[in-house]
């Protein structure tokens, strides 16, 4: 008589099982976005935040990434890592290590702004960008981090090449557009708002969600090639 296997539950069989099929693994500044664009499409997903602050030690997003990639290991179908290449340029090499994916994009402003972004640049290079998170989060994040909310002498250095302020909104929001003008002023740059919403963002999300080809401009940087359409030979 054959022995009887050990009773084995639904998840002991399959760790997936009963779960969410996607992760999605998002710096912290665009947390908001994607929680909203999850519940938008109705997507069944977990999700996970990485400290915002690593933008100021952009060597240690790519080992924050992959720590959080490697306790996901065989508990997803899909893992999507919701950053631009922020300066951590061994990031795309760690998600094809774990066959994870990213939208496409250098940094938010150009996920957010799409065609906009290279618009912003053409008129004006000496251009600095502000989100609804960098607003929301200016004194805590930005001024500390810069060390200008000590040592305000800094602010000369740190500004001396910018123009002008482009705030880059994703919301409506009167109390943020007056904040962007506060800090606008503070910095002694002019300010030009466009509402953008969340562009790019939302349609590189949902084609990856899709199994679709992810919407490009000519300042999108897939991490590996350059611009996107230089490696097909159009000029940027």
């Amino acid at each position: 008589m054959a022995a009887r296997r050990p009773h084995q539950t639904v998840n002991e069989q399959d760790p997936t099982a009963g779960r969410p099929r996607t992760v999605f693994i998002a710096c912290a500044a665009l947390a908001r976005e994607v929680r909203t664009i999850i519940k938008k499409y109705g997507w069944n997903a977990d999700f996970e935040a990485v400290d915002a602050a690593l933008h100021f030690y952009p060597k240690k997003i790519g080992p924050a990434v992959e720590q959080r990639l490697e306790k996901t290991v065989g508990h997803y179908e899909r893992r999507v890592v919701v950053y631009g290449l922020c300066g951590a340029f061994d990031l795309d090499a760690i998600l094809e290590k774990h066959d994870a994916v990213r939208p496409l994009g250098p940094h938010c402003y150009e996920q957010f702004a799409a065609d906009e972004f290279g618009k912003a640049l053409e008129a004006e290079p000496g251009t600095y960008f502000l989100t609804d998170f960098m607003i929301r989060s200016w004194d805590k994040l930005f001024l500390r981090g810069t060390g200008l909310d000590k040592h305000p002498q800094v602010k000369e250095m740190l500004f001396q090449g910018y123009k002008r302020v482009v705030y880059f909104s994703q919301e409506h929001n009167e109390d943020l557009i007056a904040k962007a003008h506060k800090i606008a002023a503070s910095i002694e740059l002019p300010l030009e708002h466009k509402a953008v919403g969340y562009g790019d963002l939302e349609r590189r999300l949902v084609a990856i969600m899709e199994g679709r080809e992810q919407p490009t401009t000519s300042r999108t940087h897939d991490g590996r090639r350059g611009l996107v359409e230089d490696a097909v030979g159009v000029q940027s």
